[in-house]
């Protein structure tokens, strides 16, 4: 076949209403990968960012302990010896303050976990958007290969599953 033939046999395929359709269906179905893959991406990185601040609190709350520790230990030495009171109290004060501060950055690192965990089962949902919009492509393009508009209709029917999934990453 020559090259001028093979022009005119695609441009007379490109011409057919079938093909319109589904290509015309595949660029909006490819439009919303793209944003799902996006929104998913994000979601990812959020969640990543949430547990690595989530454990930099964790960190931060053992230093406080470990100085609540070591405050409690001295005000119990100092007790012991009977020194100096004031010497003692302040120790006592820096012992529950440490406590006090400890117990506020564990809930700060529990909300961050929270928000970690939350942005992973958007980002999971809108992976698994992901796929069936994945699968609706290539669903739609067996359909142009094959002209059957059964495999058209079930790559539409694939895009709006993978729309509804990443949906409802928003609502979770």
């Amino acid at each position: 076949m020559s090259v001028n033939e093979e022009v005119q046999e695609h441009s007379h395929h490109a011409q057919e209403p079938f093909d319109k359709k589904v290509a015309a269906t595949m660029a909006i179905i490819a439009a919303l990968l793209a944003v799902v893959s996006v929104s998913g991406h994000i979601f990812t990185t959020e969640e990543l960012l949430h547990q690595q601040q989530a454990s930099d609190q964790w960190s931060y709350s053992q230093a406080k302990d470990i100085r609540h520790y070591t405050a409690q230990a001295a005000h119990d030495e100092l007790g012991a010896i009977k020194a100096d009171a004031a010497l003692a109290a302040r120790y006592d004060a820096d012992s529950k303050r440490y406590k006090s501060e400890t117990n506020e950055i564990q809930e700060k690192a529990r909300e961050l976990e929270n928000e970690s965990h939350g942005d992973g089962r958007k980002a999971l949902r809108l992976h698994f958007g992901e796929v069936f919009l994945e699968v609706a492509i290539v669903l739609s393009s067996l359909a142009i290969l094959s002209k059957r508009t059964l495999l058209w209709m079930a790559g539409v029917i694939s895009s709006v599953v993978g729309i509804a999934l990443a949906l409802t990453s928003f609502f979770v």
